[in-house]
């Protein structure tokens, strides 16, 4: 296995830490930063966010369980995979698992993880941790979270590509966790 080459840029200095606003889900600051190489001052917004999990949930009969919901930033419903917030001090797997019974009601027989990425590294710190969950059965009706209007839906496993392809999934971190389960698969063969 090859490591990764060293890195040719160095850190950004932070001057000033801007004045942070507290949005529940989000905290947003504009700090004031040198740039390296030139000693420049420039500004950029840091966005302090908790940790994502996004839950690939796959019944016995291998249908996955999706939900549907409205997203305020396009103003439109989106499909996806269930999914939420890591509570501080809990373990990735633990959000996934309570993530996936609170908005669907279904429960994994197994849960694998398949990695993790930084939603966008330009201003966020978290991480979004992506997992399979296989053989899940419904053990109760969800229970989603206040302010969580949820529909859940069935879709062949083989729907995927289709769903992709044809614009019916377009949330980025559901897309990745996807390619992810793809990257997995791909490399046991």
């Amino acid at each position: 296995m090859s490591s990764a080459p060293e890195p040719k840029v160095k850190p950004w200095t932070r001057l000033r830490r801007g004045l942070e606003h507290d949005f529940s889900v989000v905290k947003v600051r504009e700090d004031i930063v040198a740039d390296p190489r030139t000693n420049l001052e420039h500004p950029r917004v840091r966005m302090e966010c908790a940790d994502w999990v996004n839950v690939i949930a796959v019944t016995k009969a291998d249908q996955l369980v999706m939900v549907r919901q409205f997203r305020f930033g396009i103003d439109a419903a989106t499909l996806e995979v269930p999914g939420g917030c890591v509570d501080p001090g809990e373990d990735p797997a633990a959000a996934a698992a309570r993530e996936l019974e609170e908005e669907t009601g279904y429960r994994a027989g197994r849960l694998e993880p398949l990695g993790a990425v930084h939603p966008n590294p330009a201003f966020q710190a978290n991480r979004c941790f992506s997992f399979l969950a296989l053989d899940c059965e419904r053990v109760s009706d969800g229970h989603p979270d206040d302010g969580e209007d949820i529909a859940v839906e069935l879709y062949p496993r083989s729907d995927v590509p289709r769903l992709i392809l044809e614009g019916h999934i377009t949330h980025s971190l559901v897309v990745v966790a996807f390619f992810l389960e793809r990257l997995r698969a791909d490399a046991r063969r």
